[in-house]
């Protein structure tokens, strides 16, 4: 898998001591460290994600997106998901901004997401070998972004418990199931796909009885998570309080740097 990052201007290279010895220009965001967003879907996860990643001008990575490319080869091919998360050939912009998805050379970032990936994506991901093969690709690129660039945000249903029970914050996002499935809708439709808030609201609850139950990495909260109800909260007031925790942990310094 490749790791490939960069924001606004900056050209973010991942080689760490190499590019200095090199000379190539690194430049450093403001996060130092990584920052866990776990929670069940619907609850604004991955938008406020790639939000406070590019307040933070760190690395984002989504990690659902991973299960959900994995899902679409297994759907393609028919194969056995642990031999096709063992052989795909996955590559991830880590970039905030555009957060592209590409499996085995092709870009399927709108593909991850149709109804098809979606119904099936708990059960694959649910497969022993296949949560173990992404899980060390995962901890690669969090910790190929902390060495190039000082920090990353990241996105899922068990980082701060499983890939990065380490993170310096860890948040568990959460919400009301009805106002999950409202917010999954109004995508949906954004993005050309249509269901209904009922049909939704079914799926919503489906994916959380899969992905709460399964016995590799279930959902849940860290024990040393804090708790976010996004119920009441549009996306400027959940990024707030995310800025307000790492600015209180002090993860944040006051520029980037350039190296």
């Amino acid at each position: 898998m490749r790791f490939n990052a960069a924001a606004d201007q900056a050209e973010w290279n991942v080689g760490g001591g190499e590019d200095e010895a090199k000379g190539r220009r690194v430049e450093q965001g403001e996060l130092r460290g990584v920052v866990a967003l776990d929670g069940p879907s619907g609850t604004g996860k991955s938008t406020v994600a790639r939000r406070l990643a590019g307040s933070l001008r760190s690395g984002y990575l989504d990690t659902g997106a991973m299960y959900r490319a994995v899902t679409l080869a297994v759907l393609r091919t028919g194969g056995d998901p642990a031999a096709v998360a063992a052989s795909a050939r996955l590559e991830l912009s880590t970039d905030p901004t555009n957060p592209t998805v590409r499996l085995d050379g092709v870009d399927v970032s709108t593909d991850i997401r149709g109804p098809e990936v979606t119904l099936a994506v708990s059960a694959v991901s649910a497969v022993p070998e296949v949560r173990q093969a992404l899980v060390r690709q995962q901890r690669d690129l969090i910790a190929s972004a902390l060495r190039s660039i000082g920090g990353i945000v990241v996105e899922g249903r068990d980082i701060g418990t499983v890939v990065a029970p380490d993170a310096a914050l860890k948040v568990y996002l959460t919400a009301s199931p009805d106002a999950r499935a409202q917010r999954r809708s109004r995508q949906d439709v954004a993005a050309g796909r249509t269901a209904s808030v009922e049909e939704t609201l079914a799926d919503v609850q489906r994916r959380d009885r899969l992905d709460s139950t399964r016995a590799v990495s279930p959902l849940r909260q860290a024990s040393d998570a804090v708790e976010v109800d996004t119920t009441e909260l549009d996306l400027a007031g959940v990024l707030a309080e995310l800025l307000a925790m790492v600015d209180k942990r002090g993860l944040r310094v006051s520029q980037a740097v350039t190296r």
